[in-house]
């Protein structure tokens, strides 16, 4: 019972460790330069001021592996299940290819079939200690479907060089069990150096050692499975066979065979190194990591800027424009559509009477209204087309003017300024009549100096943009009211049209 509960305990922190990684799937930051090498970082500079298309290559971490496993010899005489162990150092050349060098020992056994005993073979023990180096390729690193692998498919190919002793049953034997040393021979058999180097330590018969020294080639392949940044498990089958011509891994030589190991091992893999100054083994990181990043959240691209059409130029795009044909600079509204202050059907940008009132509609091509004028007006119209008047102040017929909003700022809107120049037409078709510009707000000083402002923006926009005379316009503010209105007022009375700000310290910022 208490070696369950360790076992699924085990198995509880791997799954909690594997879900961890998953949540952090894109294995390093391309922006930090701590993990290039400094014979990369020009390229790494030039990359990140957009100089260069490619990223420079970052400095990754080593993989001590140690493994353990069944072990036999594929040869003439029967193989039993042996074991071998290896520790090995693996470094990333890239994200597919790596280099690996490792140190394999292995101890094996066989005993003949009736066959085999009928033709003279042997039980024998096999010694060997084999120094390998191998090239890696990881076959599923590249995706374009997912981030990160959790698992690492591999195969290999490299070279060994195999130190190997051997062991044949022997009547008199002087080895434990009455095993004789295999000296290149057996009796009855020719002495043979057949695909060797050469033989080392032990005594020396007929001019050879105890150990065989043997060229050989690697082939294998394997799968990890990540359990975290750090570590991985896996599992790796590697055939380890030698140099043609030598074929007495078994003690027997039988045709042409060459004998050769078969290697299966468990392994447990730790990445090795700093991971503050490097990143994990490249073959655990996508390199189509930096591109998909990018195509889904660009950082690091350079854009350009996107330009909606407009084709009537009134800042609403085409695609929302509802009225795609404006004249340039008639005032619109959200939807691009032109203004109608007065609702007359005729739009601002047309309408010589801005603000007709509704019992003077319809109106005419020019947005004027049918009201008669007003009786005051017509008999002074009267009195002028028969006399030259000469006092020096007739009655103001300019009638009503509008007035000018402003919303919560002291600078005109366009609508204000379309009032406004509805106004300065009916000023200048009423040359004898001034015009009081009359501010609003006397609540507290920092009103009345808001009032100053509005007022005052409005007397400089009829002078400077309408062309309307100062000295027709009076200049009255702080009056009780709406702080948000500037009413426009037709007199012929005379007054300052420019006073002093009454606090300009408190002058307003927008």
């Amino acid at each position: 019972m208490t070696s369950k509960r360790i076992f699924l305990g085990v198995l509880f922190v791997l799954i909690a460790q594997i879900s961890l990684f998953a949540q952090n799937d894109w294995g390093w930051d391309w922006k930090d330069t701590s993990k290039i090498a400094v014979k990369n970082l020009p390229q790494h500079n030039e990359f990140m001021n957009n100089q260069y298309p490619y990223p420079a290559k970052p400095r990754n971490q080593w993989e001590l592996g140690v493994g353990v496993g069944p072990s036999f010899i594929i040869g003439d005489v029967n193989s039993k299940i042996g074991y071998g162990a290896t520790i090995s150092m693996r470094k990333a050349l890239g994200h597919v290819f790596s280099f690996r060098g490792s140190l394999t020992g292995a101890s094996n056994a066989g005993s003949p079939s009736a066959y085999g005993v009928g033709v003279g073979q042997v039980e024998y023990k096999n010694q060997a200690i084999m120094l390998g180096a191998d090239l890696i390729a990881s076959l599923n690193t590249n995706s374009y479907y997912r981030g990160n692998p959790k698992t690492n498919i591999y195969v290999l190919a490299g070279y060994s060089l195999v130190g190997s002793k051997v062991q044949y049953k022997n009547t008199g034997g002087a080895q434990a069990g009455g095993y004789s040393i295999f000296y290149g021979q057996r009796p009855g058999m020719v002495n043979t150096s057949d695909g060797l180097i050469t033989t080392m330590m032990g005594a020396t018969v007929n001019n050879r050692k105890s150990w065989s020294l043997m060229h050989a080639l690697n082939l294998g392949a394997g799968v990890a499975f990540k359990i975290s940044d750090k570590m991985n498990i896996g599992v790796e089958q590697k055939f380890i066979m030698t140099a043609p011509g030598y074929d007495y891994l078994d003690a027997w030589k039988e045709g042409n065979n060459n004998d050769f190991f078969s290697l299966t091992t468990f392994k447990l893999n730790i990445n090795i190194g700093s991971s503050d100054k490097k990143v994990q083994p490249l073959y655990w990181i996508n390199p189509n990591n930096f591109v998909y990043s990018e195509l889904n959240t660009p950082k690091h691209m350079k854009l350009p800027k996107v330009v909606l059409p407009d084709g009537d130029k009134d800042g609403v795009t085409d695609q929302f424009d509802m009225e795609p044909n404006t004249p340039k600079g008639a005032p619109v509204d959200s939807h691009g559509v032109s203004k109608d202050t007065d609702g007359d059907g005729v739009p601002d940008y047309r309408d010589k009477e801005l603000l007709t009132q509704q019992k003077c509609f319809p109106v005419n091509n020019d947005g004027i209204g049918n009201c008669p004028e007003p009786a005051c007006c017509k008999e002074i119209k009267d009195m002028m087309a028969t006399y030259k008047p000469v006092a020096d102040k007739v009655e103001c017929a300019i009638g009503a003017l509008p007035s000018v909003q402003f919303k919560g700022s002291t600078k005109l809107s366009k609508d204000a300024q379309a009032v406004l120049s509805a106004a300065a037409a009916s000023l200048k078709a009423n040359p004898t009549c001034n015009v009081k510009v009359i501010g609003y707000g006397a609540t507290s000083k920092s009103a009345q100096q808001q009032s100053w402002e509005r007022v005052n923006a409005v007397i400089k926009y009829l002078v400077e943009k309408q062309g309307i005379a100062e000295s027709r316009l009076l200049f009255v503010y702080a009056q009780d009211g709406d702080a948000n209105t500037v009413d426009l007022q037709g007199t012929t009375e005379e007054g300052p049209n420019t006073v002093p700000a009454p606090h300009p310290n408190l002058k307003s910022k927008n």
